[in-house]
This record gives structure tokens, C-alpha cells and sequence, in this order.
């Protein structure tokens, strides 16, 4: 069983991006998603400190240092994007005009709530950013984690043992090793990695699975 790599799984949540969708990606690993998104689908994406109309991530040399996004990254922007102040970004977000975040986390719950704030450690630093709001404005919340911990603990949970930043807010998570669902019923995946199989993947998953795979 060979795993995914972080830029195999950026560009699965890619795939789920449509033709003019308005998103916002997360600090650290979302925003590996902006370098798989296909040239010619218009896709608006945005970062809370005032960008709308991001590419992918500049070629090296070609950095500019005035051009960032919320995580101090720098990114391009396509012709036709723009700037705007601060409180304006957080409007669009708490307003709904937003149809998909893609955040990073520590624990997804098998009710959608998300942790990826803070561990709860008494010297871990916390960094909320912008994501109660995404997580709360956006119309989807799709979450892009490894699977397990370093330590082999599973970030798919029964309940979150972390301070939340929001309630059953996430909608599908992406991981190294599969596409889940996050249903009424609970967890449901959708998609596995080749050489994977439903009771292995449950063994390494902190709540029960159900299987049912995309037409």
C-alpha cells in the first residue's frame, strides 16, 4: 500500500472544484491545490488578507515579496484580480459568498465538527486565523489531512478531543488514504487508495466506516 503524497492529494481535491467556483484554501497543505487546478477551468480563488483572483504558487526567482497570501506564502494573481482591505475579505466569508474551503486539521469528527486551531498542549501555539469564519461562512468545508499522526493516531474521530472551531461544519475529507464523506448517517467513503481494503482502512480510522464508492 503506497500512500499519497501531498501533491497527489491536492490535486484529488482539485478534482472537486468546478467551473466558477469562489474558494478560499487554507494555510499549509490547501495550498498545494492552487498548483493542480486545470489551466482552463475559471476557478476564483481567495486568501482572507485581501486577494481574490489567486494562480498557483510563482516559479522560483519570480517571488514577490508584496504578494502573499494569508500563510506569508507568495502566490501570483491572474489577470483580472483584485485587492481589497481586510474587513472586506472577512465579509465575503461571513456573508456565504464563498462555495468552498479547503482547511487543513488536527481532527475531523464523524459529524463534521473540525479541530485545527489548537491541540489543547499547554505550549502549543494557538492559531486560529481566519477558519471559524471560513468554517462557518462557507457553503462546503472539504478538510485535506494525512490520515493518522506521526504517532499512528487517527485524525478521523468519533468525537474531536481538541478545541473545535466549528460544529458539524465539514462536508468531505481527503486524506492519504481515502475520500470520506460526512453523512447524517455518518462516515461514508467514498474513494480508497489501490491496495487498500474497507477493514483495514476502518483499523486505522477512530470511527466506523461505511463504504460506498463514487459512480
Amino acid at each position: 500500500m503506497k500512500r499519497l503524497t501531498r501533491d497527489q492529494m491536492a490535486a484529488r481535491v482539485a478534482q472537486d472544484i468546478v467551473e466558477g467556483d469562489y474558494v478560499n484554501l487554507g494555510i499549509g497543505l490547501p495550498t498545494m491545490v492552487a498548483n493542480h487546478l486545470p489551466p482552463g477551468r475559471e476557478i476564483f480563488l481567495h486568501s482572507e488578507n485581501g486577494l481574490l483572483g489567486m494562480g498557483p504558487a510563482p516559479l522560483a526567482g519570480e517571488e514577490d515579496e508584496d504578494l502573499i497570501n494569508a500563510g506569508k506564502m507568495p502566490v501570483t494573481l491572474l489577470a483580472g484580480g483584485s485587492f481589497f482591505h481586510h474587513a472586506d475579505s472577512f465579509a465575503m466569508m461571513r456573508g456565504g459568498h464563498l462555495d468552498i474551503c479547503v482547511l487543513g486539521a488536527f481532527q475531523v469528527s464523524a459529524t463534521g465538527d473540525l479541530a485545527n486551531w489548537h491541540t489543547g498542549e499547554a505550549n502549543a501555539i494557538p492559531a486560529v486565523g481566519g477558519a471559524m469564519d471560513l468554517a462557518l461562512g462557507a457553503k462546503k468545508v472539504y478538510v485535506m489531512m494525512e490520515h493518522q499522526t506521526k504517532s499512528g493516531e487517527s485524525k478521523v474521530v468519533a468525537q474531536c478531543s481538541y478545541p473545535l472551531t466549528g460544529v458539524g461544519c465539514v462536508n468531505r475529507i481527503f486524506t492519504d488514504l481515502a475520500v470520506i464523506d460526512i453523512t447524517p448517517d455518518g462516515l461514508l467513503v467514498r474513494e480508497m487508495i489501490d491496495g487498500l481494503e474497507l477493514d483495514e482502512l476502518q483499523r486505522m480510522t477512530g470511527a466506523p466506516l461505511r463504504y460506498l464508492p463514487l459512480a
